[in-house]
């Protein structure tokens, strides 16, 4: 398996172990995970961004937050915006059987999708989800031991690869055009890169990164996502995760 540099220093951000966690505290196993689909030139998102800020509060669920980039004409380019993002999006929707992606969109455990502005409709989907045996299924452990990150997987059925979302936990932004103009906006926990570093195949198995660059990365988390994909090769279900955070915040 090939790593290449960036991953290798953008994973010694993540210094504090989790065992399947999804509070920033590492405490709580997690029941989902949630990946809002968002945007800074976007006058619906707000609110959707308010509510990521609740979910990783909750500290139950896994929460992230993607800025697509096809608001970027409408006056205002989003910061923290890639074009990877939004393909991850149209991935879902191509996974769900949709010709078309909107925001503010929630995507629940890879399986379905809410409007992000509706917490109670999130909360109850995760719930759903689980009780119908599509939740997060398959134990998930990320930890650091010396210059090493180790991710064990356990045991499960099926096929998937095992992806690693780095984020950054806290940014404020001055949006000074485009439809939220004039605003400050607070986001959470927004993915700047996503990374494959292995394969599962039902078998439990253990990927090993190393970490040499440890507390040079000025990020501040990753998810561990163990992520199977339709017949074309797009996300889709979420069969386990966990999450590591950085030892030292920066300041957003």
């Amino acid at each position: 398996m090939l790593v290449d540099l960036r991953t290798v220093a953008l994973m010694a951000a993540c210094l504090f172990s989790a065992t399947a966690s999804a509070g920033e505290d590492g405490s709580v196993a997690p029941k989902g995970v949630v990946e809002l689909f968002t945007s800074q030139g976007c006058a619906s998102c707000p609110p959707a961004d308010a509510n990521l800020k609740k979910l990783v509060e909750q500290g139950d669920v896994i929460a992230l937050s993607y800025h697509v980039d096809y608001w970027n004409y409408v006056g205002w380019t989003d910061t923290m915006s890639s074009k990877e993002n939004t393909e991850r999006q149209y991935g879902y929707a191509h996974s769900f059987g949709r010709s078309s992606v909107y925001t503010p969109q929630a995507v629940i455990n890879g399986r379905d999708h809410v409007k992000g502005t509706d917490l109670g409709a999130i909360n109850t989907k995760i719930d759903t989800l689980r009780d119908k045996g599509q939740g997060l299924t398959v134990p998930v452990q990320a930890q650091m031991k010396g210059d090493e990150m180790e991710i064990e997987i356990g045991q499960g059925q099926g096929r998937a690869d095992v992806v690693v979302a780095y984020f950054t936990r806290k940014d404020q932004v001055n949006v000074l055009r485009g439809e939220n103009g004039g605003r400050q906006m607070e986001y959470w926990h927004s993915v700047y890169d996503v990374q494959t570093v292995g394969m599962w195949d039902g078998q439990a198995m253990k990927v090993t990164l190393p970490a040499k660059t440890m507390g040079k990365s000025k990020k501040d988390g990753c998810a561990i996502l163990l992520q199977s994909s339709s017949a074309n090769g797009e996300p889709a279900a979420i069969l386990g995760a966990a999450m590591v955070m950085a030892g030292r915040k920066r300041a957003p």
